[in-house]
């Protein structure tokens, strides 16, 4: 997936690859040998309007050059498709994955764009015939798709949410099998993860990560080293959009963010949890 470095009064990604990744990630390019981690995630990994993303900072704090493959939008299917990114991180020391949604990824209802998760490409049979009253060809993107079979009917669109959240937690177990080195989960939300996702309301389809719940992640048991759950503090949503940068035009995504003030806390919290692991590994 390929964004603009700077552009519209924000700041230079400097656009890199690794490897024979098709994918384009947010540099300086790192070198990914010795001791480094690797840092999987969407929007907030990539660092979306801010100078200094989490990655920088937890190499900041750590001293372990952290290496930025967060991508805008992602689903799971961007990193789990991308060899060359599996490949690497399996020669980190550790990799932390951002806790990314169950509606950007590729499963029985419908199919997504393997690199542009965010992207709707087709409705599968079932899913035609589950909302038979639904035009598939009037959405592009996979959030506002989701959007217009709620409105239409939330008793079957409970259905849709339980398949993601059953092919999440399969996608994830793959994903973390194919990744050879341990592996810390961040939660970085304005909540902490749910104990159940309420379809009855339209506020199901509000905030990030989407449909993932708290035995979700209990799932995936003992496949993972450690996780960090980050809840936005009142300090940072009272910070807001200071320290980011970005034009008028981009201002709405931008306050949608979690901001530098919460950058700050989610590294500050995973180099309280990874620190000693590192030590001792």
């Amino acid at each position: 997936m390929s964004y603009p470095s700077g552009g519209r009064g924000g700041p230079d990604y400097a656009l890199c690859r690794y490897g024979n990744s098709r994918l384009s990630f947010r540099g300086p390019r790192k070198p990914c040998v010795g001791d480094f981690v690797a840092c999987i995630g969407g929007t907030e990994t990539y660092g979306r309007f801010l100078h200094d993303p989490w990655p920088d900072l937890l190499q900041r704090r750590t001293g372990v050059p952290c290496v930025n493959f967060g991508v805008q939008n992602a689903g799971i299917d961007a990193g789990l498709n991308d060899a060359a990114v599996l490949d690497i991180c399996g020669g980190a020391r550790l990799t932390v994955i951002e806790v990314l949604g169950a509606q950007n990824m590729s499963n029985r209802f419908y199919t997504v764009h393997p690199r542009r998760n965010d992207r709707f490409v087709r409705a599968s049979t079932l899913l035609t015939a589950l909302y038979p009253d639904v035009d598939f060809t009037d959405h592009a993107f996979v959030r506002g798709m989701l959007t217009a079979l709620h409105a239409r009917d939330p008793e079957r669109f409970r259905l849709v949410v339980t398949e993601l959240q059953t092919a999440w937690v399969a996608r994830m177990k793959l994903l973390l099998t194919q990744l050879r080195g341990p592996v810390f989960l961040l939660w970085c939300a304005d909540a902490a993860p749910p104990a159940a996702i309420d379809c009855a309301t339209a506020a199901v389809l509000e905030g990030d990560p989407l449909f993932v719940t708290a035995p979700m992640l209990e799932a995936l048991g003992a496949r993972v080293a450690g996780r960090v759950t980050y809840v936005r503090s009142a300090a940072a949503r009272a910070a807001g959009t200071e320290g980011m940068a970005f034009s008028d035009f981009d201002r709405v995504a931008a306050e949608a963010m979690l901001g530098a003030r919460a950058h700050d806390e989610i590294a500050e919290a995973l180099a309280a949890a990874v620190t000693g692991f590192l030590r001792v590994a």
